[in-house]
């Protein structure tokens, strides 16, 4: 795997902040943030100092039932060209759900979520990254993702799943020792057990970021300092493999630039620490029997460290990534489902019939609906944690609409987050966030609001300004809101 260096995430807010910064071998850049043929200057210039720019997905989704759409992958392959990207990532997660495949309403989370740890949904992730493989000029890494509550009947750890999807799929990981620590908190996992079952030789690169602890929840902000206990796990990991990359992230809240040299300093200290300290004892891997899980089908398999060749026992194809002809150049892909380990579960089929896409988009469009249509929790969910995510779903829609749309919170004062939060309650998110934006100054025009007949004035011309043509009924009621938005002005 390429060597990457150490690195930053790179947003338009601290686009200075990261030219400046010295010692930045790479940046990282949500790629959904970029067009293919309108690449920032800022980033053109970092190219220019050779400086590697690696692409960032976080829309494909794809841990959902359904295929990859072809458009968003055409779009991440136009991307990683233009960037000349070595690679691009994406997330263990899904994004949406329902729609045809499940004959429910299709739902947006615009947030990831994580997927079940059971073989189907194995299987469903693996197929879907074997699509985007295909579609993808460059390899693919995948990151694990932070949660706030956890799937009932779970079949495998988090390491053991990554493991396998490595295996059929020779996708590279990147790992986020930030999300170990959220889980470690939000579900109690133990990121040191995640990290020994992990397959260390299929890492890409790591992301390093901070995040706040609010009644016992831990939030996976990427707005605050990395804490100790991020900077301890990526030590321990450190310590296992030699690191391709790391990758500080930071998304709100920017701090100065001397803070943020501050932190890559820190993250330096500890990588070149934990190697030194691991040296004498990496390349001596060992076979140890991993925890076992519950339905997992039969013993579990650890590999502990990286890269030495499989002893006798050990599990087929846990070594390096086979390549395989017709594959991206460089890229370390396995276009046929490795075998499963012996009495490790069922066999390894070919295509995934659509019963078992089906049976995990109906779980996954259940789960949604109860987190952005107020509909009931599914069996076996921990119910306050849902209600948690609901909250911090709803709240990240409202900040996002705040800043697509600053008129709005500009227009509503201190009734903005209260009066979207009550929205979003029970209306999911549909067509993007400006559709957000007009769906909900509709909303409260419709219901007479805001009481304050100037305000609700303001919120009529902005609304009539950006909404375009409507259906006839929707129209109807938004010219009736409208007429009584003039006449209290009137009457005032």
């Amino acid at each position: 795997m390429r060597e990457l260096g150490t690195g930053i995430g790179w947003r338009p807010e601290i686009a200075d902040a990261v030219e400046g910064l010295a010692g930045v071998d790479w940046v990282e850049v949500v790629a959904e943030n970029l067009c293919a043929g309108h690449v920032p200057d800022s980033l053109l210039r970092l190219r220019e100092r050779g400086v590697t720019v690696v692409p960032h997905g976080v829309s494909l989704g794809l841990g959902g039932a359904d295929r990859p759409d072809a458009g968003r992958l055409a779009e991440l392959a136009a991307k990683a060209t233009a960037l000349g990207a070595p690679l691009v990532t994406e997330h263990i997660a899904f994004v949406r759900a329902g729609g045809p495949l499940t004959a429910s309403p299709a739902l947006e989370a615009g947030h990831l979520l994580p997927v079940p740890r059971t073989w189907d949904a194995l299987d469903v992730l693996c197929e879907n990254v074997r699509i985007a493989q295909d579609a993808l000029p460059v390899p693919l890494a995948l990151e694990n993702i932070a949660a706030l509550f956890s799937w009932p009947g779970e079949e495998l750890t988090e390491g053991r799943f990554l493991a396998e999807l490595v295996e059929r799929t020779g996708v590279r990981l990147l790992i986020d020792v930030a999300n170990l620590h959220t889980n470690h908190v939000n579900r109690g996992e133990d990121p040191a057990k995640a990290l020994a079952e992990l397959p260390v030789e299929a890492i890409a690169y790591v992301h390093v970021a901070g995040g706040v602890e609010r009644d016992g929840v831990w939030h996976d902000s990427h707005a605050h300092p990395v804490p100790p206990a991020v900077l301890d796990i990526l030590s321990d990991l450190a310590s296992r493999a030699t690191l391709p990359g790391v990758l500080l992230e930071r998304d709100d809240d920017f701090p100065p630039a001397q803070d943020l040299a501050a932190e890559l300093a820190a993250i330096r200290a500890t990588v070149r620490g934990a190697a030194a300290r691991g040296t004498a004892t990496r390349g001596t891997a060992a076979i140890r029997p991993a925890a076992p899980v519950a339905g997992a089908g039969g013993p579990a398999v650890a590999l502990v460290g990286a890269g030495a060749a499989a002893g006798p026992g050990a599990p087929a194809g846990r070594g390096p990534a086979p390549r395989v002809a017709g594959a991206a150049a460089g890229r370390a892909v396995d276009d046929a489902p490795a075998p499963r380990v012996a009495g490790a579960g069922r066999p390894v089929a070919g295509a995934v019939p659509e019963g078992v896409r089906q049976r995990v988009g109906i779980a996954q469009a259940a789960l949604l609906s109860a987190l952005v249509a107020g509909t009931p929790a599914p069996e076996g969910f921990d119910r306050a944690r849902l209600r948690v995510q609901s909250r911090a779903l709803a709240a990240k829609r409202a900040g996002i609409v705040a800043k697509v749309a600053p008129e709005l919170p500009e227009i509503l004062g201190a009734g903005y987050r209260p009066a979207f939060l009550a929205y979003a309650g029970s209306r999911p998110l549909r067509g993007g966030h400006r559709r957000d934006a007009l769906d909900f100054a509709e909303h409260l025009l419709i219901a007479g609001q805001p009481a304050d007949p100037v305000a609700r004035l303001r919120l009529t011309t902005w609304w009539r300004e950006r909404a375009g043509a409507r259906p006839p009924g929707r129209t109807g009621r938004l010219v009736r809101a409208a007429r009584a938005a003039l006449a209290g002005r009137r009457a005032a």
